[in-house]
């Protein structure tokens, strides 16, 4: 009856438990249309309406969603069926040709009545939903001859108010549901916007450090033409490898940011508070495209550290402590090499006369320590454009603070600068320490 929505992976258990109540319900159906046929056989009643309203409705349910055309709208699937009904009891309630009602039609009008209240565009749902509510209502109209006949109306009114009741109950449902799916939407859409702000912060984390690698070593470059050309070959390595790392940084960012993400939201792909299918995480996030995101963990320091230092800038050292587990949470890593290479970066532009500088890890009591210190003055040559405008560290602080951690940045008290930020493992993040 297409109530609920297809999943991607049909192996799943919740796929599969989808496809037998989907199958059973479409079994359900079918039979009560067979028996609205036998009913009108068996009786006085005319056959031949049967035939033109059971399909036009049953092509409306389960009219496969990939091969539906696209004049299909929600609005012609609800309306038509509904449309059709009314007729054929306006025709039947005068002329007595039909003299009863059966069980497949009420059924298949009311899951159109869910299905436009659910689906349909804000300005149709009204009036289909009134549509298919109203060819409900008015089934037992098709017997106020006999009725009257008989001098049997107070049956007629009790079965329009079983109908009515019907309708109440499904228009309720498919409004709880339509709010469910708003929600949904919402939910990833605001998943979607914050994935991109990460995305451009980690573009800012990346770019940044090596477009200002770039820059101080095409200074150095440009004072050793006079002085040392033979030794310009090493500088010039540098700044090819520096620009080729921001290159791959930005075609991965911009790539993740192009992602076109899938355009139905469905109970399978998110919970009822916008997370996964049990609710307890982001929906349409997989390892296709955790792979594609700008990463960095403590392996990656050293080489993060030793490119640093190279033949152009200051004596950098890593210091890690044994005491630093490998096993630790995936954005605790990111976060201390966020940490470093935003340090680092603010050493090119802010203290070019550094002659030395000191990463340190050190772990205790379930916190990852992140020491970087440096012993520059703050004697800089960077051009002003180059200096940044401070949202690396604003960044900094958040994806810090996020995780339940502190960070602190000030002058040591004899020279240089320091960084220090603190990062809880998992479970220990209740508490926010302070540096």
């Amino acid at each position: 009856m297409n109530l609920a929505r297809p999943t991607d992976d049909p192996t799943t258990p919740r796929s599969r438990r989808q496809s037998c109540l989907r199958a059973v319900g479409v079994t359900v159906l079918v039979l009560l249309t067979f028996a609205d046929l036998l009913i009108a056989a068996s009786g006085n009643s005319a056959v031949w309406p049967l035939f033109v309203v059971l399909p036009l409705g049953l092509a409306a349910l389960l009219w496969p969603v990939d091969r539906r055309p696209a004049w299909l709208t929600p609005q012609v699937r609800t309306g038509v069926p509904a449309g059709v009904s009314l007729v054929l009891t306006a025709v039947a309630a005068p002329s007595g040709r039909m003299d009863g009602f059966g069980p497949g039609e009420i059924a298949i009008l009311l899951c159109l009545l869910l299905v436009a209240v659910r689906d349909c565009p804000p300005r149709w749902a009204v009036m289909c939903a009134v549509l298919d509510g109203t060819a409900v209502v008015v089934q037992p109209l098709r017997m106020v001859r006999d009725a009257l006949d008989r001098d049997d109306t107070a049956s007629l009114f009790g079965a329009t108010l079983v109908l009515l009741l019907l309708v109440g109950i499904m228009a309720g449902l498919g409004g709880y549901l339509r709010t469910l799916d708003r929600r949904r939407e919402v939910a990833v859409t605001e998943i979607r916007r914050s994935e991109r702000l990460a995305m451009a912060a980690d573009l800012h984390d990346f770019v940044a450090h090596h477009v200002t690698g770039i820059l101080v070593q095409t200074q150095v470059a440009r004072m050793m033409v006079a002085t040392e050309p033979e030794n310009l070959d090493p500088v010039l390595a540098g700044i090819q490898n520096a620009a080729t790392e921001a290159l791959a940084s930005m075609r991965r960012t911009v790539g993740i940011l192009r992602e076109a993400p899938h355009p139905a939201v469905g109970p399978e792909s998110a919970g009822p508070d916008g997370g996964g299918p049990d609710g307890g995480g982001p929906a349409n996030t997989g390892p296709e495209t955790a792979g594609l995101h700008p990463s960095g963990d403590l392996a990656a320091l050293a080489e993060l550290v030793e490119r640093f230092g190279g033949p152009a800038g200051p004596r950098a050292l890593l210091d890690r402590d044994p005491s630093v587990p490998d096993g630790l949470p995936h954005e605790v890593q990111a976060a201390a090499h966020r940490v470093v290479q935003e340090a680092l970066t603010n050493v090119r532009r802010h203290a070019a006369d550094a002659t030395e500088v000191t990463v340190r890890l050190t772990y205790a009591e379930g916190t990852l320590r992140v020491l970087v210190r440096d012993d520059g003055r703050g004697g800089t040559q960077m051009p002003h454009a180059a200096r940044g405008g401070g949202f690396g560290i604003v960044g900094l602080t958040e994806r810090v603070t996020a995780l339940g951690g502190a960070l602190r940045t000030g002058p040591r008290p004899d020279t240089g600068w320091e960084v220090t930020a603190l990062l809880p493992a998992a479970g220990t993040r209740g508490k926010r320490p302070t540096p």
